[in-house]
């Protein structure tokens, strides 16, 4: 007799975590965090990525590594992205970093991870990043939420600082910033990272076209690297999606392109409008 899965709801460090089964997909399963979407996750297609933005990200990481790489993950949540590497990139060495220990002991319990290369560890990213070896990662992925907003020591020119000291001479940097129109927030993130990368760093954003024409609360994808791009290859991934984004580079990004942010002054993301990032 076959039994349908049920909803899991635990109470967890940072709120209370739900595992919602997808009724399509067998094995697959959404977390949410008081009812913020976190991860989807398909136990029989790792590869599988859900959430657009997190599609993207991997269609960076993607073009500029053929082979097995060294990532570094901050925010952990289900762990959908470093599932997909397992399989896109065999081989690749992994850390994620996710500071809610509950969470992690649930998506373990539930959401088992079975790539012996993936090393999960509970803490808080900017902590983490501090005690890790110089030149140590290829990439280094900010996916870090308090509820639906980036916490401000994740946001600011000395946090990316010890990102780029992780980070290998070429290596990729790529950060989730959700922001709507004015962009105060994902300018100033845009200008905090070309202050540590520099002036002759590549840089480029992914995100909807409504999110970029201000129409919509959104993610942006944020991307910057001590070598070229490979831009014309991800943006024909990413308007080949099922849910198409735009690429943003040189004169374009430049416009998004703000004051960097330091410790002194760092905010969090704003607060998303009702609605914007929430399931029933």
């Amino acid at each position: 007799m076959t039994h349908e899965p049920v909803p899991v709801t635990r109470a967890v460090d940072f709120g209370t975590a739900r595992l919602l089964p997808d009724v399509d997909r067998a094995r697959a399963w959404l977390l949410t965090v008081d009812g913020a979407p976190q991860s989807y996750v398909d136990l029989d297609d790792p590869g599988h990525l859900e959430f657009e933005y997190t599609r993207r990200i991997a269609y960076v990481l993607e073009s500029a590594f053929d082979g097995p790489l060294d990532a570094v993950h901050l925010g952990g949540g289900g762990m959908a992205l470093p599932r997909r590497l397992g399989r896109t990139r065999p081989g690749s060495r992994q850390h994620v970093v996710e500071a809610d220990r509950a969470l992690v002991a649930l998506v373990a319990e539930h959401l088992p991870l079975d790539d012996e290369r993936v090393t999960v560890h509970s803490g808080d990213a900017r902590e983490w990043l501090a005690g890790a070896a110089e030149h140590s990662a290829d990439a280094v992925v900010a996916d870090v939420f308090g509820g639906s907003r980036v916490p401000a020591h994740l946001t600011s020119v000395e946090f990316v600082t010890e990102v780029r000291r992780v980070l290998r001479p070429h290596g990729v940097y790529v950060a989730n910033v959700a922001d709507g129109a004015p962009f105060g927030f994902l300018r100033s993130q845009t200008g905090t990272v070309r202050e540590v990368f520099g002036p002759d760093a590549d840089m480029c954003l992914l995100a909807e076209p409504g999110v970029l024409r201000g129409r919509r609360f959104g993610n942006a994808v944020l991307v910057a690297a001590g070598r070229p791009l490979s831009v014309e290859a991800i943006a024909r991934l990413c308007a080949g999606d099922a849910f198409p984004a735009r690429l943003e580079a040189g004169d374009a990004l430049g416009r998004l392109t703000g004051e960097p942010v330091y410790d002194a002054s760092a905010t969090p993301s704003p607060e998303p409008p009702d609605g914007a990032f929430t399931v029933g």
